[in-house]
């Protein structure tokens, strides 16, 4: 299940993605248009320019934008940034990986097997998925 942290970093930015690169955005208008709280908001855009994926304009017209194309920023992207592994298993995941507890072969546990499979496919999706695609599957005139 996706946090509340995860989920926030995709409104925030497939809020900034549709007002463009070329207009920086106030928190306090992601927050308000995004329904994002503002203080959870100020650490999930911090945490996206310290990961390079927004950029920041201090003073009069100042604010955030992203730095990258809305179809280049991937949904996998955001939840390995926000949410850890996507994998179910923390013994079938590519970038946190830890043996199981209970487990006493991986090459023999069929659920490593199954899993490692759910992982391969959930990855394909995800890394296919992007800020744009969020975008293009909305329905007009729906506030998310």
């Amino acid at each position: 299940m996706l946090s509340k942290k995860t989920k926030y970093a995709l409104h925030a930015l497939t809020y900034l993605a549709k007002k463009g690169s070329d207009n920086p955005t106030l928190i306090v208008e992601i927050s308000e248009q995004a329904h994002i709280p503002r203080k959870f908001l100020e650490s999930i855009l911090l945490d996206l320019k310290k990961q390079g994926i927004l950029a920041s304009k201090m003073g009069k017209g100042g604010g955030y934008f992203l730095r990258h194309e809305p179809k280049e920023i991937t949904i996998s992207t955001i939840i390995r940034l926000f949410n850890g592994p996507i994998a179910l298993l923390p013994c079938v995941s590519l970038n946190y990986y830890q043996p199981c507890d209970e487990c006493t072969s991986e090459t023999l546990c069929g659920l490593n097997k199954v899993m490692i499979d759910v992982r391969n496919e959930t990855l394909r999706i995800l890394e296919n998925k992007s800020i744009q695609d969020i975008i293009d599957q909305e329905i007009p005139g729906l506030v998310s």
